[in-house]
């Protein structure tokens, strides 16, 4: 992490109480420094260092922003501005975020805090910052048009207001957002409790769902997709470029999930049964939870949930759209499986040299090799301890050890499985013996149609990738 002190140019207007508003000139001159951190990997939390005391939480792949205490008053200020973020290894993309990142740091205040936000935009067009969440004065809501003036290129705004109840929250612009938010403007904000011990957990892990439409090949997204996104990121990264959540065996655990992208996820974790212990509104009385493995989080939703981790072992924690957890791929692609290559093949490698077989057996690509464009992920991918994960997008591990230290949250590796506790290939031999196995009443196999092989198109035969996009 790096700090940088500003490099404003705001001019004119003065600070008004009631609305957020231009920064004049000589309180650009004590304004908080602005940090920076452009390292993709898990920073450790950041305990307060003034202020009340609270419990902080980890951003994966992230980071908190620090802050100062002026006069009672709990100051931050982020930086509008194009970043470059690495999705994973092999692939970066060009985004706007916050303060070098996408997405933004997150914010930690505790319940009661009157905070100061300074917003100062470098990007090339007006922008605005939503307190997604918050209960506030109507103007300091930061939706351009209605509650304030957009924040022109240059120029910084501040915001103020009382963090008035404990939750999660998130932030994201309100001016021009189908595009701002597109390339990746949002960061997320938790307001801790006024008594540490209430709600406290051992390990208590933040991220936001985010979705892109970058080309294969290119490093842009493209702004004015709607629903048709071909990357699915956990705070804008993707499997296998995500960092585990690690966790002691016995630990009480918190994960806050934020969803900012146009589609809903059930977010599901193996292993564990958890319960939903937060919302957008709030805490949850615990009289009111129950028991789930998946829980959905709706656009523009959060939800917190809680478990206890009791059982060590690699977990996967993932979106259950299978499609959110793969990487770069065109969807607009015929069932081949059956279909019969012989002699097509053969006969296409003769007009384009490179020419594979894909999908006559099935969709298992992840131990395919296939070229790729520059700045593009396969589809499938993932080494783990028995091969290819063949996964992508929103997909990680929670990975639950005996014996970590507090505050522990370095990658233990693979878990190493107790003898006899893994699934095997059965050899037919000692006493076991093959149970039968029944068959649905009437069942028969199901000859491909006639004249299919025939019909077959072959995916991304143009450029051999399969990546071609809708």
């Amino acid at each position: 992490m790096t700090n940088r002190r500003s490099f404003l140019t705001g001019a004119g207007a003065g600070i008004t109480a009631l609305g957020a508003s231009l920064v004049s000139r000589a309180g650009a001159a004590s304004l908080p420094e602005a940090p920076t951190h452009t390292s993709s990997a898990t920073a450790a939390p950041l305990a307060p260092t003034g202020g009340r005391p609270y419990n902080p939480v980890v951003t994966l792949n992230g980071w908190t922003l620090p802050w100062r205490m002026k006069d009672g008053v709990k100051e931050f200020h982020l930086v509008a501005e194009p970043v470059v973020r690495e999705f994973a290894p092999g692939m970066q993309a060009n985004l706007w975020g916050y303060n070098g990142q996408s997405p933004g740091p997150t914010i930690e205040v505790v319940e009661g805090d009157r905070v100061r936000i300074f917003v100062t935009n470098r990007l090339p067009e007006h922008t605005s910052v939503h307190w997604h969440g918050q209960l506030l004065p109507c103007g300091m809501d930061g939706v351009t048009g209605l509650t304030q003036p957009g924040i022109q290129p240059g120029k910084t705004f501040v915001y103020e207001f009382v963090a008035r109840h404990a939750g999660t929250f998130m932030y994201h612009p309100h001016a021009d957002e189908m595009q701002q938010m597109a390339m990746g403007m949002m960061g997320f904000w938790v307001t801790h409790p006024k008594n540490p011990r209430q709600h406290a957990v051992d390990r208590d892990y933040v991220m936001l769902l985010s979705s892109y439409d970058i080309e294969p090949g290119s490093y842009t997204p493209r702004t004015n997709t709607m629903l048709d996104f071909n990357l699915w990121t956990i705070n804008s990264r993707v499997f296998p470029g995500l960092d585990p959540m690690v966790a002691r065996l016995g630990d009480k655990v918190r994960i806050r999930v934020g969803n900012l992208t146009m589609t809903n996820h059930p977010i599901h974790l193996h292993g564990h049964r958890f319960e939903v212990a937060g919302t957008d509104g709030g805490w949850v009385p615990k009289s009111a939870r129950w028991p789930e493995v998946t829980t959905d989080v709706a656009v523009g939703q959060m939800r917190a949930i809680e478990f206890v981790a009791d059982a060590p072992g690699d977990w996967a924690f993932h979106c259950h759209k299978s499609h959110h957890t793969m990487n770069a791929m065109g969807h607009d692609v015929p069932t081949l499986i059956g279909v019969d290559h012989q002699g097509v093949a053969e006969k296409i490698n003769k007009l384009v040299p490179g020419y594979m077989v894909m999908g006559d057996k099935g969709g298992s690509m992840g131990d395919m090799k296939m070229p790729l464009p520059a700045n593009t992920l396969p589809m499938m991918s993932g080494d783990g301890p028995f091969g290819n994960l063949e996964m992508g997008g929103m997909f990680t591990v929670l990975k639950v050890r005996e014996g970590l230290k507090r505050g522990d949250y370095g990658d233990p590796g693979w878990y190493r499985h107790p003898a006899g506790t893994v699934a095997r290939e059965w050899t037919g031999d000692g006493a076991e013996a093959l149970p039968p196995a029944p068959r649905a009443p009437d069942a028969r196999p199901a000859p491909a149609p006639a004249g299919q092989a025939m019909d077959a198109r072959k995916p991304g035969a143009k450029d051999m990738t399969g990546h071609e996009h809708h």
